[in-house]
């Protein structure tokens, strides 16, 4: 492939001096000043090395055999050191030297002059590298102390010999050069200014005057070289973000957060594989969340979610071995994502997930066409849409407000970073620019926040590594953390994702931008409070008090041994308290409300040393409750009780009305009891579904009439305000205000001159017991009262009537 040609002149340059440097044996020297490319690879080191039999020049490190070395390889004699001088002149195109190159076509610009010499610094040989933009040539010469008669070079490529050449020392006196332009192309080396056809890559490579390889494949987009022009199916489709890269590298984008199929292959008839999109931090920009893989023959669904979860069909595949065979498809699970395999015939389909990209490869000895948004065929979002892994409503676009902290021309300039080194090695056999595309498009709307700016280097790569190409070293280079391990088995729920926090080091489940849309203009981190019949309880959005850097598990409610309880699946929070535990709830009455009170908060600040990383939270909750309203119920007296349900708010209570013939109560009417006049009776009131530990009964007023209705013209009092009637020495009140019940006793009497039945209305109040006493005070000696709890006097009281015949 390469001569060596001998020169008439070794001087190729003027003598205009820019660099002097002196090396004694191996040596790595500088050469910036007139860097050289090599074979299509730019250099600014050389490295000279000396040992028993060689002197080596190399670019890329110390010549080592067995490596992938870039080195001029010859004969030592007896050269031990030397030194580098840079010249410095412009050679135009169609000197003496381009005649003796063919293939150089550029102008001259500098030259290395790099002289080896023995201990004594007597010059043994010389070598001479010239810059020609992006082509060079080597010029080496022995002087006459040279030991052996004979003077060997090697060209050396990526660890490979390219060309040898053993020369008598009578020729080298008077010079010979090398051409060391060329391109290189996945592991071969091609000389400038050719055509030539590779049966290994079924291609035909033109390598240009630039160094610059491009080859002419004879398998189509959907095809792989194997070598002997021999080209079979091997199909790659990339998914990110909202993007869609199909196999034959078309763009699309899917524009809300439906599910949608992705691919299905007439050779693999059983697999379907989709996609379901949802939002994160903005409403308008989908991604990808999980993919979903359905065997049509077994009806079974193989979901491949966030966080590396894998469930079959609603039940969640625990992984205590990194690989599963689930229905036919080995799933394996490693650091860096999911990946799903299914064969058939010769055919196979590999789907890989990593939580925020997936990767859709189908092999096999022929083409065929690929179907879904993934295929080579025509088709539509609307035809490719799965109603079963649609959400009612996932349709619906949204607009929002464009990022003032993105500037688009800076986005473009990041994403084309795909053209640049070390990218630029995979170019001719990944097309960058649908990545590039989606990569601008989606950056322009997005923040670059969670590592997303570099998930599009991350598909790239990924897709080169399928076709055997390998960048090596692009996070470092570009600054890209590893961001899909900080994910790994954390697990978000439905209205979830795993972001980077505020503080730009942890990471956590945050919440979808719809989701917390219904939160956020008020401020709120959860649902309102929910009261229902001896309970209360609120529940807040775990997501949304990680947003504010707040760990659920320092809250608590006013008793501090009363936290909240995280759902395993929603990540909600829920406080709650109720008649057995009311954590320190306060009940208060407001006129005609009952008031349970309690206050979510942090722990003191005792808690947790001399700092504290996130907010206080004091989130007050209270349901209120309408005391029961005045109704009434009259009976007869036969039927020994009444039981009257009261409805207040979303509590009911049953108020009821028993009637004994003794004090103890273990004896109530019959309707067989025949009742006396001025027989004493006992009356109990007592209520049922109020919490004694908040509440007491107080009987505020019982009265007898002779009609049904309590506001009579006729009546006789026998309780007021709490207390007995002072003129009727037969009432006693027994017990009031001290519990669920409370009960009087009073000799059975008519209304003179009036027959027929005669009627008993009670009212009843709810007085709350915390901290002072419900019973009203009477002075017993006069039988008057001498003052009535105030916590009990409201606007609306129960009301319950009987009544009896004589």
């Amino acid at each position: 492939m390469f001569g060596l040609k001998l020169l008439s002149t070794l001087c190729l340059f003027g003598v205009s001096v820019a660099v002097n440097q002196d090396f004694i044996s191996s040596a790595e020297i500088d050469i910036a000043a007139c860097p050289i490319t090599y074979y299509g690879l730019k250099y600014n080191k050389v490295y000279v090395g000396f040992d028993s039999n060689t002197s080596t020049l190399c670019f890329n490190g110390q010549y080592h055999s067995g490596q992938k070395s870039d080195c001029i390889l010859m004969s030592r004699g007896s050269a031990d050191r030397g030194a580098l001088t840079t010249l410095s002149r412009d050679i135009p195109a169609g000197s003496g030297i381009h005649s003796l190159v063919p293939n150089l076509k550029h102008a001259g610009q500098c030259v290395n002059v790099i002289p080896l010499r023995d201990e004594q610094g007597s010059d043994v040989k010389q070598i001479e590298l010239g810059n020609f933009g992006p082509q060079a040539i080597v010029a080496i010469k022995t002087h006459s102390g040279f030991v052996d008669d004979n003077f060997e070079t090697q060209t050396v490529v990526n660890g490979k010999s390219m060309v040898r050449h053993v020369f008598h020392t009578n020729k080298t006196n008077k010079g010979v050069l090398t051409d060391v332009s060329g391109c290189r192309l996945f592991g071969a080396v091609y000389k400038t200014n050719t055509s030539v056809w590779n049966a290994d890559i079924c291609s035909t490579v033109t390598c240009d005057e630039f160094g610059v390889a491009t080859p002419e494949s004879t398998c189509g987009p959907m095809e792989r070289c194997q070598g002997n022009n021999t080209c079979t199916l091997d199909a790659t489709c990339t998914v990110t973000a909202s993007t869609i890269i199909d196999v034959i590298g078309q763009l699309h984008t899917v524009p809300d957060r439906c599910g949608y199929k992705l691919m299905e292959h007439v050779s693999i008839p059983d697999l379907e594989v989709f996609g379901v999109f949802q939002e994160r931090r903005r409403k308008d920009v989908s991604f990808l969340e999980r993919l979903v893989l359905h065997l049509k023959s077994s009806n079974v669904d193989i979901s491949l979610e966030q966080g590396g979860r894998v469930k079959v069909n609603d039940t969640v595949l625990p992984f205590n071995t990194s690989e599963k065979v689930v229905h036919g498809v080995k799933v394996s699970k490693g650091p860096n994502g999911l990946t799903a395999e299914v064969t058939a015939s010769d055919y196979a389909a590999s789907i890989h997930f990593n939580g925020h990209t997936a990767q859709i490869r189908v092999t096999g000895p022929k083409v065929a066409p690929v179907f879904g948004l993934c295929g080579n065929t025509s088709t539509t979002l609307a035809q490719e849409k799965n109603s079963g892994l649609s959400e009612s409503g996932c349709e619906t676009t949204y607009t929002e407000d464009a990022d003032v902290s993105i500037n688009c021309n800076d986005t473009a300039e990041w994403c084309n970073i795909l053209r640049e080194q070390p990218f630029s090695t995979c170019n001719l056999v990944v097309d960058p620019q649908p990545f590039i595309s989606a990569c601008s498009s989606v950056l322009c709307k997005y923040p670059a926040v969670d590592g997303f700016n570099c998930q599009f280097f991350e598909a790239y790569t990924r897709a080169c590594s399928m076709h055997n190409v390998s960048v090596e070293g692009w996070k470092s280079q570009i600054k890209c953390a590893e961001t899909q391990a900080k994910c790994q088995n954390m697990y978000c729920s439905e209205h979830e994702f795993c972001g980077e926090k505020n503080n730009g080091w942890e990471w956590a489940c945050l919440c979808r931008a719809i989701f917390a849309s219904k939160y956020r203009p008020t401020n709120t981190f959860g649902e309102p409070t929910v009261c229902e019949e001896h309970t209360a309880a609120l529940t807040l959005a775990g997501c949304l008090l990680e947003e504010r850097g707040i760990d659920y598990s320092v809250l608590h409610m006013n008793n501090e041994s009363c936290v909240g309880q995280m759902d395993n699946e929603t990540h909600m929070v829920t406080f709650s308290f109720d008649q057995t535990n009311t954590c320190g709830t306060v009940v208060k009455s407001n006129g005609s409300k009952i008031i349970y009170h309690n206050t979510i908060q942090t722990w003191n600040s005792s808690n947790f040393g001399i700092i504290s990383r996130h907010d206080d939270v004091h989130l007050d909750f209270s349901c209120h409750y309408l005391q029961p309203g005045v109704k009434s119920l009259a009976v007869r007296i036969k039927d020994s009780s009444v039981i009257q349900e009261l409805t207040s708010g979303q509590w009911r209570y049953n108020l009821s009305m028993i009637v004994y013939t003794d004090e103890a109560r273990r004896h109530a009417l019959t309707p067989d009891t025949e009742v006396n006049l001025d027989q004493t009776i006992y009356i109990e009131l007592q209520v049922d579904g109020i919490d004694e530990n908040l509440l007491s009964l107080v009987v505020d007023s019982c009265w007898a009439t002779t009609e049904s209705s309590p506001n009579s013209s006729l009546k006789y009092s026998i309780v007021g305000t709490g207390c007995p009637n002072p003129v009727d020495k037969s009432v006693r009140v027994i017990n009031n205000g001290q519990g669920l019940s409370s009960y009087f006793s009073f000799s059975l009497f008519q209304f003179t001159g009036r027959t027929g039945k005669i009627y008993l209305h009670c009212k009843t109040m709810l007085c709350v017991n915390q901290g002072t006493s419900c019973a009203p005070k009477c002075n017993q000696s006069s039988r008057r009262r001498r003052s009535a709890m105030s916590n009990y006097m409201d606007q609306n009281p129960g009301l319950i009537t009987m009544a009896w015949r004589h």
